[in-house]
C-alpha cells in the first residue's frame, strides 16, 4: 500500500460534499435557533427526541475516524474478531433497554456524575466528572481529530496541524451553537450519509477482489478464502505475526473466539467485556447516554436503542470488512517489521479511497468521513461541556448560577475543551502503534472501576459510598500497577498482557473491594437508596411502554436483533471457517 496517487476531486464531488454541508447547516441552524435560554433545552434537548433521532444519534456519536481509520486497520491486522466490539454490544444494549432506561429516566438526572453523588458520595461525583472530562478529551476528541487529520493529510497532502484545526473548528460549531438538540438532529442526517458512503467503499472493494466476474458474491468468496490463510503469502503473513498477535503459532482471522493471550480480543472479553467496558461506555458514559436522557419518553428511549442495535449489526460491513478486503489484496504488508505494520494498516482505508472510488463519488465518501468526525466531536464536546458546567462549575464554583449563565459557561468551556483536544491530537502520532489500540486500551483503563460500582450500586442497596470510593480509587491504582508489571517484570503470565484482560481483572477487583468495604461500614442513608437511585424490582416498569401495536413492539424488534446477533456469532465462532 505504498506510492499512493493524489486524491483528485471533480465538480460533482465538490457539489456532493457542498450539498451535504449546506443541508447540515440548515438542520443545525433551524433546530438550534431557540436553544440558548434554559439548561434543560441546551443540555438535554428539552427531553423531546423521538426514537429514530435517539438511535441514529447514539450510533453517529459512536462512529468516528477511529472506526473508519483505526478499526479498518485493526481488522487488516487481527481479522474479524475486532467486530466483537460492535456485535457484543447486544449485552449492554439489552440491559439498557430492559433495566437501565426505566431506571435512569425515573431518576431525572442531567448527568451521570450527578447520579454518582446522590447514590454514593460527593467525592465520587467530582472524581467521576474529572475523569469523564479527561477521558472524553484524551480517548475520544483527540483520537477522532487525529484520525480525521491523518485522513486529510494522506488524501490531500495537508499539514497535520492544519487538518486537525480545520476539522475541530468546523465539526465543533453545532455543539457550541445549538446544544444537544442541534447535535442529535444533525446526527440523524449524518448517519444516513455515513452508512451509504461507507457501504460504497466495501462494495467497490469486493468488486475489486472478484476480478473479471465483477460479482459481489465472488468477491466475498475470495475475501473469505484468502483470510482463511491456508496457503501462499496469506498463510506466511499469518504465521509470521501469530506469536506477536496471539502468542500462538497460528490464529484464525475469521473467528470471534481468540486465545486468552490475544493482543486485542481474548475470549473472556466476549462475556466480561460487558461488565468491564460496555456498562461504562453505553450506560454511564455521558456523551452516549445523554441521547437517552433527552428522549420523549421511555418508549422512544428504548426503541432508539433497538434501532442503534440494528445499526451495530451493519457497522462491521462498513468498518471491518474493508480490513479483510485489504488483507486479501495486500498480504505483503504483514511481512513488514511489526513496528511498521499497524501504522501502515491505519492508512489502508485511505488507500482504498484513492484506488477504488471513482471521481464523481468521492465527494459522497468525504461527506461520510466528515460526518463521522463531526457527529462524534459534536456529541463529545456537548457532553463534556455539560459535565464541566453542571458538575464542576455549578457544583463547586458558582452554586447560584442561573440557566443563562450556565449556557454561556457551557459554550465557553466547549471552546476551551476543543482547543485542548487539538493540542493533544497533534501529538498522538508520536506515540506510534495503532489508533484502534490507543483508544481501546484507554477504555479498558478508565471503565472498570466505574462500571463495577455503578452496577453494584443500582442492583444492591447495601452498597454504600465508602465502598464505592475505595473501589474506584484502588481500581485506578491497580490499573496503573498492572501496566507497570507487564512493562517491567519479566516472566509475567502472557494472559495478563492484553488490555482487555487487565480491564476484566480490574473490574473483578473493584467488585470485591466495593462489596467488602460496604459490608464493613455502616449501610447507606435512606435517601441514597430510594427507587430513583437503586433498582426496585417491583416498581421498575420493565414491561411498560413497549409500544401500542405488535409491529411497533420493543419486545419484537429487540428479539429479532438478538436472534441476528446469535446467528452471526455462530457463523464466525470458528465452526465454519477454520
Amino acid at each position: 500500500m505504498h506510492g499512493l496517487e493524489s486524491f483528485q476531486l471533480s465538480w460533482i464531488d465538490y457539489a456532493a460534499f457542498g450539498t451535504y454541508f449546506v443541508v447540515l447547516c440548515v438542520i443545525g441552524l433551524w433546530v438550534g435557533r431557540k436553544e440558548k435560554t434554559e439548561a434543560n433545552d441546551y443540555f438535554l434537548a428539552g427531553r423531546t427526541l423521538p426514537w429514530y433521532v435517539v438511535g441514529s444519534s447514539f450510533i453517529a456519536s459512536n462512529i468516528s475516524s477511529e472506526h473508519f481509520i483505526g478499526m479498518v486497520g485493526a481488522a487488516f491486522v487481527y481479522g474479524i474478531c475486532v467486530a466483537s466490539a460492535e456485535w457484543m454490544n447486544v449485552l449492554s444494549f439489552s440491559a439498557l433497554i430492559w433495566f437501565f432506561i426505566p431506571f435512569l429516566l425515573a431518576s431525572r438526572v442531567f448527568t451521570t456524575p450527578e447520579f454518582m453523588e446522590r447514590r454514593f458520595h460527593p467525592v465520587l461525583r467530582q472524581f467521576f466528572a474529572i475523569l469523564t472530562i479527561v477521558s472524553n478529551v484524551v480517548a475520544f476528541l483527540a483520537a477522532v481529530l487525529y484520525g480525521g487529520g491523518l485522513a486529510l493529510q494522506s488524501l490531500f497532502g495537508w499539514d497535520m496541524w492544519f487538518s486537525i484545526i480545520s476539522l475541530a473548528v468546523v465539526a465543533g460549531m453545532w455543539a457550541i451553537y445549538g446544544g444537544l438538540k442541534s447535535v442529535a438532529w444533525t446526527d440523524f442526517f449524518t448517519v444516513i450519509v455515513m452508512i451509504v458512503g461507507g457501504l460504497m467503499v466495501t462494495i467497490f472493494g469486493l468488486l475489486m477482489l472478484s476480478g473479471d466476474s465483477n460479482s459481489l458474491i465472488d468477491g466475498w468468496n475470495v475475501m473469505i478464502e484468502r483470510n482463511q490463510a491456508h496457503a501462499g503469502i496469506w498463510q506466511e503473513a499469518v504465521e509470521k505475526n501469530a506469536q506477536q498477535i496471539a502468542h500462538t503459532d497460528h490464529y484464525n482471522r475469521l473467528s470471534l473466539i481468540q486465545p486468552i493471550s490475544h493482543e486485542t480480543n481474548p475470549w473472556p472479553s466476549l462475556i466480561f467485556g460487558f461488565f468491564s467496558v460496555s456498562i461504562w461506555y453505553n450506560v454511564i458514559n455521558q456523551f452516549m447516554i445523554q441521547r437517552v436522557l433527552g428522549a420523549k419518553n421511555m418508549y422512544h428511549a428504548r426503541m432508539g436503542i433497538v434501532l442503534a442495535g440494528y445499526m451495530k449489526i451493519l457497522l462491521p460491513a462498513i468498518v471491518v470488512l474493508p480490513g479483510l478486503i485489504l488483507f486479501a489484496q495486500y498480504p505483503e504488508v504483514m511481512l513488514s517489521p511489526w513496528s511498521e505494520i499497524r501504522p501502515q494498516a491505519d492508512k489502508g482505508y485511505i488507500h482504498m479511497l484513492q484506488t477504488l472510488i471513482p471521481v464523481g463519488l468521492r465527494g459522497l465518501f468525504l461527506a461520510a468521513l466528515f460526518g463521522a468526525i463531526q457527529s462524534t466531536v459534536n456529541s463529545v464536546l456537548n457532553s463534556t461541556a455539560t459535565v464541566f458546567t453542571l458538575d464542576i462549575y455549578k457544583r463547586m464554583l458558582h452554586p447560584s448560577a442561573g440557566d443563562k449563565l450556565l449556557v454561556r459557561v457551557g459554550m465557553i468551556s466547549s471552546v476551551v475543551i476543543l482547543i485542548i483536544s487539538i493540542v493533544i491530537a497533534g501529538f498522538i502520532e508520536r506515540l506510534g502503534g495503532s489508533l484502534f489500540i490507543y483508544v481501546q486500551s484507554l477504555y479498558a483503563f478508565f471503565a472498570p472501576p466505574f462500571g463495577a460500582v455503578f452496577l453494584l450500586g443500582v442492583m444492591w442497596r447495601r452498597i454504600n459510598g465508602p465502598g464505592a470510593v475505595a473501589a474506584v480509587f484502588l481500581g485506578f491504582v491497580l490499573g496503573i500497577a498492572m501496566k507497570l508489571y507487564v512493562q517491567f517484570v519479566p516472566g509475567h503470565p502472557l494472559w495478563i498482557e492484553p488490555f482487555a484482560m487487565q480491564g476484566i481483572i480490574n473490574w473483578g477487583f473493584c467488585v470485591i473491594i466495593c462489596i467488602g468495604v460496604s459490608l464493613a461500614t455502616p449501610p447507606p442513608r435512606p435517601e441514597q437508596i430510594t427507587d430513583q437511585l437503586a433498582f426496585n424490582w417491583h416498581k421498575l416498569n420493565i414491561f411498560s411502554e413497549l409500544g401500542d401495536h405488535w409491529y411497533s413492539s420493543v419486545l419484537l424488534w429487540w428479539g429479532l436483533f438478538v436472534a441476528i446477533i446469535l446467528a452471526i456469532f455462530i457463523q464466525f465462532s470458528g465452526l465454519f471457517y477454520q
